[in-house]
């Protein structure tokens, strides 16, 4: 079978496409012809060796793919041959096969396509669980999403707006903020060119200028919810312009940059800082991931979020889509299909 094989570690730039044996089923695991696999940050960070999660060689990346079910390990009942599934899975997904866990497995809707399917289950998926029964989002809060036109961005002002929140973009450059607000934003802010307006930012004594901004929008009571994606003195931000009271979500730091935070501010400002790790809940929550992952399908069958895609690529041009994530020279999701 066709797979983007890692042999050692490695550049996004240096990954091809190799042919190897396909993967026979898993005891207790369901074995996917994979059509499309959805490109996420965390892909550039494994294939280097800079993801918390390392795997033995040869192995290929990717976490998020759909397809047909090829076969049903020892144990599987949840699901029928030719069924038509989307799934997470730790790794492996760059490839005509893999083996998924069933409580990580979701049936598709007839009316997604595999594109769409492959771009929901980590991006839409911690985007929900961030936003529900982690932020705990009441109807009528205001969220404000930081790099918010990357997928989890895309994906978490849909959700936020379908559920009756409204929403402050944070994204660098007009392109990326016309992106937020073409997905439902309320207001995007970009963050680059208000600290540009006033060069001394990097002063630790005075405030970035987007934190104003998102206090002035709030009427000074700053947001309820804040979705982080970025870390560094992004996050330092968010502690200063979360309203008292509020929740501050951590899912995720693509600065590179692991912030600290000074406990006094969430004493202070009475607020809750929570975190998101997604991937090991079908082994720890599985009940609350099913239960998201209901709650998506309708809000996608009701036509009220939909995968923002960027690009949709053969899986031959991989390098090529991971070396846009990592540049930072798309949006949303890229997509790699398969056969």
């Amino acid at each position: 079978m066709k797979a983007v094989v890692v042999q050692e570690w490695t550049k996004p730039s240096d990954l091809s496409v190799s042919q190897i044996d396909p993967p026979t089923v898993q005891a207790g695991r369901i074995l996917i012809d994979v059509k499309a696999v959805a490109c996420n940050f965390s892909d550039t960070l494994i294939v280097q060796g800079k993801y918390q999660v390392k795997p033995a060689f040869p192995f290929s990346p990717g976490g998020e793919v759909a397809g047909v079910v090829k076969e049903l390990g020892e144990g599987v009942t949840k699901f029928a041959v030719g069924d038509r599934v989307m799934a997470y899975v730790e790794y492996g997904g760059y490839a005509e096969r893999v083996n998924a866990r069933p409580e990580a497995t979701f049936p598709i809707p007839g009316n997604m396509s595999f594109s769409h399917a492959a771009s929901i289950p980590i991006v839409y998926g911690t985007s929900y669980v961030s936003l529900v029964p982690r932020g705990m989002l009441a109807k009528g809060e205001t969220v404000l999403v930081t790099a918010a036109a990357g997928g989890v961005g895309l994906a978490t002002i849909q959700i936020a707006k379908a559920l009756g929140a409204r929403v402050i973009a944070l994204a660098g450059g007009s392109e990326k903020l016309k992106i937020t607000l073409d997905a439902g934003a309320d207001i995007a802010i970009d963050y680059r060119a208000v600290r540009a307006e006033r060069p001394d930012d990097a002063d630790p004594g005075r405030e970035p200028l987007w934190v104003e901004e998102v206090r002035n929008a709030t009427d000074g009571r700053g947001a309820d919810v804040v979705i982080e994606n970025v870390g560094g003195d992004i996050f330092d931000g968010c502690t200063r312009c979360v309203a008292w009271g509020g929740r501050i979500v951590v899912v995720g730091f693509s600065s590179g940059e692991i912030p600290f935070v000074k406990a006094n501010r969430i004493m202070l400002k009475h607020i809750s800082l929570v975190g998101v790790h997604f991937g090991p809940m079908a082994q720890n929550a599985p009940e609350e991931l099913a239960a998201s992952f209901r709650a998506l399908m309708q809000l996608y069958e009701e036509g009220r979020i939909r995968p923002s895609i960027w690009k949709e690529l053969p899986l031959e041009k991989a390098s090529e889509a991971l070396q846009a994530l990592g540049g930072r020279k798309s949006w949303g999701k890229i997509v790699l299909t398969i056969g």
